[in-house]
This record gives C-alpha cells, sequence and structure tokens, in this order.
C-alpha cells in the first residue's frame, strides 16, 4: 500500500492505493496532518505514484470538469457497494440525481436507504461523486463528509469556484 499527501487550493487532501488502483481519499483538511489520520500505517509514502491524481485533484478543484478514469482497489467492499458507486461515476458533473434514481439505475428500485447507506460508506468522495445524489424531496440528504463539503462540492460543480 501506497500513498500520497498534498495541498490543494482548499486544504490537505490524501490519497491511499494499492498495485491494483486507489483505495481512500480524504476530503481536504486544514493541515497534512489531519487528512494522513486515517492512511493505515503499513502504507509508504509515494508521492510520485500519485501525480497524475494530485493534478486531476487540483483541477477539480479550481472548477475544472474533470473525469475521473483511475483504476480502483475496492475488494474489501460488498458487490452491492460496488454496483452502487459504479453507477453514481456514471452522474455528470454538475447534475444531480436522487437517491430512488440511483437505486434504480442499479435494478433494485426499493433499495433507495440501501443506497444512501452504501454512499455513506463511499471511501473515494469526490471521484465517485457521491456529493451529486440528493434525496427524492430535493433535500440534500446525507454526506459522509458533512453538509458544508456537500453544498460546497456541488456548488463548485455549478459555479466553478467554492
Amino acid at each position: 500500500m501506497k500513498f500520497s499527501c498534498f495541498k490543494t487550493q482548499f486544504g490537505w487532501v490524501a490519497v491511499v492505493g494499492s498495485d491494483a488502483g486507489l483505495i481512500k481519499l480524504t476530503l481536504p483538511k486544514t493541515d497534512e496532518y489531519l487528512a494522513m489520520e486515517s492512511i493505515p500505517q503499513e502504507a509508504k509514502r509515494q508521492e510520485e505514484v500519485f501525480e497524475h491524481i494530485k493534478s486531476a485533484l487540483i483541477d477539480y478543484f479550481d472548477g475544472k470538469p474533470v473525469k475521473f478514469d483511475f483504476p480502483f482497489d475496492l475488494s474489501s467492499y460488498t458487490n452491492f457497494q460496488k454496483d452502487v458507486w459504479s453507477a453514481a461515476r456514471n452522474i455528470p458533473y454538475g447534475q444531480l440525481r436522487n437517491y430512488g434514481w440511483l437505486a434504480a439505475q442499479i435494478g433494485r428500485p426499493k433499495a433507495a436507504h440501501a443506497v444512501g447507506q452504501a454512499l455513506g460508506a463511499n471511501p473515494l468522495p469526490i471521484i465517485i461523486p457521491c456529493h451529486r445524489i440528493i434525496r427524492n424531496d430535493g433535500s440534500l440528504g446525507g454526506f459522509s463528509g458533512g453538509l458544508v463539503w456537500k453544498k460546497k462540492l456541488i456548488s463548485l460543480e455549478n459555479e466553478g469556484s467554492l
């Protein structure tokens, strides 16, 4: 396992990966130490491995539409979670969908609540854009990074700035 931690204009971001792909991403934190809190102890820092991811995330936080097409290592998650996250990745930049829509996309139209739980376990926020999912009534719903970040990310994608 390897990781990188770098500063964006909105704070420090950490990414963790294996030879198979990305495992984890933190939303921006106020300092490097906070960004690295959840990195497994066995992970070794290898900044050069993540240069393309760093560049894409910096562009994203600069308000540029980015297609995150990096390989993932989600082997420790359930097939249901992977199905939800795969469908969420198809939501275009700057657009919103609801939990019911996402449940229907994976062929489980009555599983909107379970879809929300799967999104709450998303280890790769932004890259798997769970912030683009809102409640069926139009309210924001939840977000593992907190509603402040969900609002910021939606605003960034709609206005080009945080």
